[in-house]
């Protein structure tokens, strides 16, 4: 498959001719299994949740996690459906801890596709959706009025991935609506890559970041953790170092405005898959 159109951003992935989503995915490209994942973030001042699904070839697993600013989480991930449900603008959780509901209007997005050694990778990522819903957690509820970030992800990713990451929503100095999505490792090319910042919903392109090594900060971002999602795993022919703390920010956006306020989450993620 010719890889010479990658990387594209924005229209041009659609021109490339590549079978993506929501068309049928082929489940391999020569020995590498198709991976994918829908991870849906819910970030504010008083409640901070996750929940998504993701399948390497054959093996299924969904999630979900709340965090709040006391340092409370709450999280469970299953190899079944565990009662998590996640589609196009809705997501549900109904399980022993927590019941939730969210409802968002997915717009368009931003869609990446990436190579990735001899094949490719694709993303499409949304920031700032308006998100309503609610969650009862051990018998607590909170209503959900709130904004919300969505990343697709599919492709046919290297044998050993590693990755940064860092999304959340906020607030400029002059009270825009803001929403990033920022990366080091995959979809990071100079140009066309899949760093976005949104302010009062008009996207753009973001420069190159740098992530601290310990996610205290990455670019002009400073990072105040409230709790951490971690797994590590270790099966011989499937690996994975991961660590996703949520919290909040402060500092200025890479090439948009200062923060008033932010929520969101830093990500660390080494993989053989």
């Amino acid at each position: 498959m010719a890889l010479s159109g990658l990387p594209a951003r924005g229209d041009a992935v659609r021109g490339l001719g590549l079978p993506l989503p929501p068309q049928r995915m082929p489940r391999r490209q020569g020995a590498r299994p198709l991976k994918r994942w829908r991870y849906v973030g819910v970030y504010g001042p008083d409640l901070m949740l996750c929940v998504g699904e993701a399948r390497v070839g054959p093996m299924p697993q969904r999630w979900w996690a709340v965090a709040l600013p006391d340092g409370t989480l709450r999280q469970q991930t299953t190899l079944g459906r565990g009662g998590v449900e996640v589609s196009e603008g809705h997501a549900s959780v109904d399980s022993r801890a927590l019941r939730l509901r969210l409802d968002f209007a997915e717009d368009d997005g931003v869609e990446t596709a990436s190579a990735a050694g001899r094949s490719w990778i694709w993303t499409r990522k949304h920031g700032g959706l308006p998100v309503t819903g609610f969650a009862e957690l051990d018998g607590r509820r909170f209503e959900i009025d709130s904004e919300a970030v969505v990343d697709e992800s599919a492709g046919y990713h290297e044998r050993h991935t590693s990755w940064r990451w860092s999304a959340g929503v906020g607030r400029g100095a002059a009270g825009e609506r803001v929403a990033w999505n920022l990366v080091e490792g995959v979809h990071d090319a100079e140009h066309d890559s899949e760093r976005s910042v949104w302010v009062d919903g008009e996207v753009r392109e973001a420069p190159p970041v740098a992530f601290a090594s310990d996610l205290s900060a990455v670019g002009e971002l400073r990072f105040a953790e409230w709790s951490a999602r971690e797994d590590h795993t270790n099966l011989l022919l499937f690996r994975s170092d991961y660590r996703q703390p949520f919290g909040t920010f402060s500092g200025r956006l890479p090439g948009g405005p200062v923060l008033s306020e932010g929520y969101g989450v830093m990500e660390s993620h080494e993989v053989f898959w």
